[in-house]
């Protein structure tokens, strides 16, 4: 049998008529969305820690840093471990935490998951707001801990610890660091994806010399959630200022996109912080502006979580199950082979795989379910399930007749084929 030719064109418009929402964002700047990365890397290793690594190495200042970089390596014949921690220091590959033993690469504060306790208390706010939800480890090796330690909750303090030591002059800012991370936060109920004692979000946190740099910063950042959430997720928002109360505690202004559910609840599902001077000066984080003068850094935070998926769920699906909008699904088109008889399978099986080459090289994400052990029936309503967008059933008659029959998951039931029946090839 010759190949089976789509009309690519109408499958693509079925993509661009699902779920199609449009916003309308709650500031649009002549700017475009984009969130530009600075990956800062000062190292701050000293030869002078112990071999086996049991103190931490002694904080070192900004001119100190230029010294160590610049001095001569240790020979590796001479001392191998000074040798191994000069290399760190002079090619700039890592800091250390402020925890004994830990450390961080390539500005990867992700990897910094224990906060001294006495970092939540710098900024009176946020000690308070995250009292409730902290998560701390009092002992360590079987030795009480001299100083208790939180399980991260959120990054700004370690943040502003680690911004402290990298930022020194104006031309070091806008400093910016965007990572994926996890976050424990000790709720009493949870809900899968929506609360849960741990997270993993995507987490953002800048620096800038000006509370307007700032200002905008927050602002670009919640309209690219809601962009996000538009134009991929296809959930509608509502985008907006948290009232005083609910503002993200230790910053001057939250902004937050609203989701509403199946079940008329609300869902906080993105926010971005302007966190004005509050942690700066918390933390000292100051940098020598233009005119030789020490100025506290203007700061924002911004994080989009695990409880999207959340979300998702609760936005699009029904009572068969899951429904993923098209530019989310990992599948987005799975292709059901329909056969009786065994001389059947055969030709089903090799048109199936025509289609499947087709909408692969449109860039189309493509499932062929050709398992023997579950019935078509089955496989619909499995599919179903899973959220699949599109369903393309082929069988015997279909093959004869160069055409297969498409079905759409928002579109529950017969009228779902409406738009599904037989579509011709060229």
């Amino acid at each position: 049998m010759g190949a089976l030719t789509l009309r690519l064109p109408s499958l693509t418009s079925i993509f661009a008529a699902s779920f199609s929402v449009r916003p309308s964002l709650l500031r649009r700047r002549n700017r475009p969305l984009s969130l530009p990365i600075r990956r800062p890397l000062v190292a701050n290793l000293s030869a002078q820690s112990t071999a086996a690594g049991k103190e931490a190495a002694p904080e070192i200042t900004g001119n100190q840093k230029a010294r160590v970089s610049e001095q001569a390596i240790t020979p590796r014949s001479q001392d191998f471990n000074a040798w191994y921690l000069d290399v760190i220091a002079s090619a700039e590959l890592a800091d250390y935490g402020p925890v004994r033993g830990t450390m961080l690469f390539d500005a990867h504060l992700a990897l910094l998951q224990f906060i001294p306790y006495s970092f939540i208390e710098k900024e009176a706010s946020h000690v308070e707001g995250f009292s409730p939800e902290l998560a701390l480890v009092t002992v360590g090796g079987g030795k009480e801990l001299e100083e208790k330690l939180v399980v991260r909750p959120t990054s700004e303090t370690i943040v502003n610890h680690m911004f402290t030591q990298w930022i020194h002059s104006y031309r070091d800012l806008p400093l910016m660091i965007n990572q994926w991370a996890n976050v424990t936060r000790w709720e009493m109920r949870t809900k899968p994806f929506v609360r849960t004692l741990e997270f993993l979000w995507q987490e953002g946190h800048t620096a800038h010399a000006t509370s307007e740099e700032a200002e905008e910063e927050a602002l670009q950042m919640i309209d690219i959630y809601t962009k996000f959430a538009y134009e991929q997720a296809a959930i509608p928002v509502i985008t907006g200022r948290k009232s005083r109360v609910e503002t993200f505690a230790g910053a001057s202004k939250t902004y937050t996109i609203e989701a509403m559910m199946g079940d008329r609840k609300a869902l906080q599902a993105g926010t971005s912080h302007n966190l004005g001077q509050n942690f700066s000066r918390a933390f000292a984080t100051q940098f020598t502006d233009e005119n030789g003068q020490r100025q506290h850094v203007w700061q924002t935070s911004w994080a989009v979580s695990t409880r999207f998926i959340g979300g998702i769920i609760m936005t699009h699906g029904d009572d068969a199950g899951l429904m993923l909008p098209p530019n989310m699904a990992p599948v987005q088109v799975v292709i059901v082979p329909i056969w009786k008889k065994a001389d059947e399978k055969a030709g089903v099986l090799n048109a199936a795989s025509s289609v499947k080459d087709v909408l692969h090289v449109a860039g189309i994400k493509v499932k062929i379910d050709d398992s023997d052990q579950r019935t078509p029936g089955w496989k619909f309503n499995f599919w179903e399930m899973k959220g699949v967008p599109l369903r393309i059933e082929i069988g015997p008659r279909d093959v004869s007749s160069g055409s297969v029959v498409i079905s759409r998951r928002d579109v529950p039931g017969k009228q779902g084929k409406v738009f599904g029946i037989s579509m011709l090839p060229f």
